[in-house]
């Protein structure tokens, strides 16, 4: 039995098909049309999954889309009501793409499927729907390695919950209770990343990788004024200060006067003040998460918990729940946003709705989260040719050492191989590697080959065996989803002139004999590599752990500021010339730059996504 799980129409379309409850393929549409953040129909994802399958359309068994859209436009028409006559401006707005479009969603899809799969349609496959949080509940248990677990569902707003438990057993998932928008630790952390000027439903890493340069000056302020928290971790907003219920904006001008301040404007200069806020609402973040983990294990009674949803991908307040919550064990759906609610649906609908029968191996079933395309020794060598680029083809017994030694010699690498990953991190599929004993590493992949903000943080990827040996941390993080404190015994002593320094002044001091990929506040975020689930990956750290002692990679995601992550050959070569990167592998394909022909520049992409 064939199921195709849809999300589309708010941020970060994708697809997934899931055949007798074995995941077959997973993907973002954006890693097609280059559009990041991509919300419309899906129709290349879906042929992807359709093409791994080897089946057609017609010979789906289901089709599910990831939220119900009626309970949404009721949702959207209450609040409107409740806060009426503020928001008029932006209930024209909102209601002239409902009555146009989404209030018809089914009748929408439906046309679109018939036209992807070239039938009319009443030979459609049957077109169900799932709620948004069971979506995302469905995503964080169904793959999870446990056959009990509580699920906690965060994230900006659903149809109606923006916060849900449920209680995952077998093949089974019960709602134990909810939160309700607008009352949002999502739409609360996003406020925050708009006010100090990032984009929304984008730059919240960025809000989350500035906080260890700030103090948390203004935790006061927002639990005094925004946030009214329980000691359970329920919460409430106080929406006087807040725009995004009816308005075009998150905050208001009532907001802009607690801080002192309006809005940072983006592009603009970064203060101190605002990496106070960012630790500020990071911290209020943490506590939030870590009193509703605790509810969570009292109320469901479970010694496992999965998380999913956009909130989920705080991976430092998920750190702060494997540190000091009451679990033996935590599991994070890689994919946790919106993109993963397409995976949750066809879950849903093959578990719950079809109550098909549920396996535990021990674990997870989400294979690495490589479930993207993958690309062919001679699709990649036609492209190469193609555009006269100079090569040379190793095995990988040639290839791997050779690449330890360029990455020894602190040269900037592009990863390309195997399938690509699902969910917003690079996993060592589309990667751009490095050298974590280089004390310049992070500046230079910052500034010269991802053109992005100096500050923000990398990862490590880690074998797997060793990782206690580098981080306080005892257990698998191979998604990339858990910050753990990097190992005292590696840290550097610090002068007394060096520890007086204040905000992005301590980016330069170097904390630990890994330095590039050591936070300001001695953390990191983790990736532990598997041999099972990508054994050339692992192979190379393992021959660049033999040939420096280190265990250990700098891990990036293969793009450039504001652009998706890559998807095809053409767009890691492409990356690859533009960029400062000095070597690049494609499979089995190794490319220095300084013997490629001359790339026709076109700096008009960099201006595109200034404002990311």
């Amino acid at each position: 039995m064939n199921i195709l799980g849809i999300s589309a129409y708010y941020h970060d379309s994708a697809a997934a098909l899931i055949r007798d409850g074995q995941i077959l393929a997973a993907v973002q549409e954006e890693r097609f049309t280059r559009k990041k953040h991509d919300a419309r129909f899906p129709i290349n994802g879906i042929e992807y999954c359709l093409n791994t399958a080897q089946i057609d359309l017609k010979q789906l068994d289901y089709i599910v889309f990831y939220e119900k859209p009626l309970i949404t436009f009721e949702r959207l028409l209450e609040t409107y009501i409740a806060y009426a006559p503020q928001g008029f401006r932006s209930f024209i707005a909102a209601m002239s793409v409902w009555l146009q479009e989404k209030l018809y969603l089914k009748t929408v899809l439906k046309k679109q499927l018939a036209k992807l799969g070239n039938c009319k349609t009443k030979d459609l496959p049957p077109l169900l729907f799932a709620e948004h949080h069971q979506s995302h509940a469905a995503s964080a248990f169904f793959p999870s390695p446990f056959q009990n677990a509580a699920v906690l569902c965060l994230d900006a707003v659903g149809e109606w919950a923006t916060t849900s438990l449920w209680l995952g057993e077998g093949n089974q998932l019960t709602p134990i209770w909810e939160i309700d928008f607008p009352h949002s630790l999502g739409m609360l952390y996003s406020a925050f990343t708009y006010y100090t000027g990032f984009r929304v439903n984008s730059g919240e890493y960025k809000l989350m990788g500035l906080a260890p340069y700030g103090e948390p000056k203004y935790v006061d302020v927002i639990l005094n004024n925004l946030l009214d928290l329980k000691s359970d971790g329920t919460f409430r907003l106080n929406m006087d200060y807040f725009n995004y219920a009816t308005g075009l904006t998150m905050t208001n001008s009532k907001f802009d006067r607690l801080l002192g301040s309006p809005p940072r404007k983006p592009e603009s200069k970064i203060t101190q003040r605002e990496m106070d806020i960012a630790a500020s609402i990071q911290k209020v973040t943490e506590e939030v998460v870590l009193r509703l983990s605790r509810t969570a294990r009292k109320d469901t009674g479970s010694d496992n918990l999965c998380l999913a949803g956009g909130v989920a991908l705080n991976c430092v307040a998920n750190g702060r729940i494997l540190r000091e919550g009451e679990f033996k064990d935590i599991w994070i759906q890689p994919a946790a946003g919106d993109a993963g609610g397409a995976l949750g649906a066809a879950l849903a609908t093959w578990y719950q709705y079809l109550d098909n029968p549920r396996q535990v191996s021990g674990s997870d079933a989400m294979q690495g989260s490589y479930l993207g395309p993958h690309f062919k020794d001679e699709e990649i060598r036609q492209y190469l040719d193609d555009v006269r680029a100079n090569y040379q083809h190793l095995d990988d017994e040639q290839l791997m050492p050779q690449l330890a030694e360029i990455l020894a010699e602190g040269n900037v690498v592009g990863w390309f191989q195997g399938r690509m990953e699902f969910g917003p991190r690079a996993l060592g599929g589309r990667s751009i590697i490095g050298d974590p004993r280089n004390v310049k590493m992070q500046s230079v992949m910052n500034l010269k080959i991802k053109y992005r903000e100096s500050f923000r943080p990398f990862a490590p990827s880690v074998l797997a065996e060793r990782v206690s040996d580098y981080f306080a941390i005892d257990r698998a993080s191979p998604y990339m989803l858990l910050v753990a404190p990097v190992q005292k015994e590696l840290h550097l002593p610090m002068t007394e002139e060096q520890q007086q320094l204040f905000g992005i002044e301590k980016l330069n001091v170097p904390r630990s004999q890994i330095p590039a990929i050591t936070h300001v506040d001695y953390s990191a975020r983790i990736q532990t590599v598997h041999p099972k689930t990508n054994p050339r990956y692992y192979e190379l750290i393992r021959q660049f752990e033999a040939k420096t002692g280190c265990g250990i990679l700098v891990n990036t995601s293969f793009n450039v500021r504001g652009e998706p992550i890559v998807c095809t050959p053409e767009d890691a070569y492409r990356c690859f010339m533009r960029t400062e990167m000095d070597y690049l592998v494609l499979e089995n394909y190794l490319l220095a730059k300084s013997e490629q022909p001359q790339w026709q520049k076109d700096e008009s992409w960099k201006q595109e996504f200034e404002l990311d």
